[in-house]
């Protein structure tokens, strides 16, 4: 639970080990519903380092002044974020304002 949007973070340890560690986020939507684009990469235990970037859309619902995790889409490697990118572009461009 985050008291602010600027708290919420995917970072996350374990053990005293960072095992999620975020890259960069982009607040979709703010208000009572919030919607945050995530950029982070996990840790790969058979390596011991991080792996390669993903990506997770993630809503999150302020209930009684805290933000709770409600929802999450990951998006797991860049291949499926082109394709999303690709198929949103072609929809936002034949949208009729």
């Amino acid at each position: 639970m985050f008291a602010t949007i600027d708290d919420i973070t995917v970072d996350y340890e374990e053990d005293g080990r960072q095992v999620v560690e975020e890259l960069d986020k982009v607040v979709l939507s703010k208000g009572a519903w919030t919607t945050i684009l995530f950029r982070y990469r996990q840790l790969d235990p058979k390596l011991g380092d991080f792996g390669p970037e993903r990506y997770s859309i993630r809503r999150y619902k302020k209930v009684n002044g805290v933000f709770k995790a409600q929802s999450k889409f990951t998006i797991t490697n860049a291949k499926q974020a082109r394709l999303i990118v690709d198929a949103l572009s072609g929809w936002i461009a034949d949208a009729k304002e």
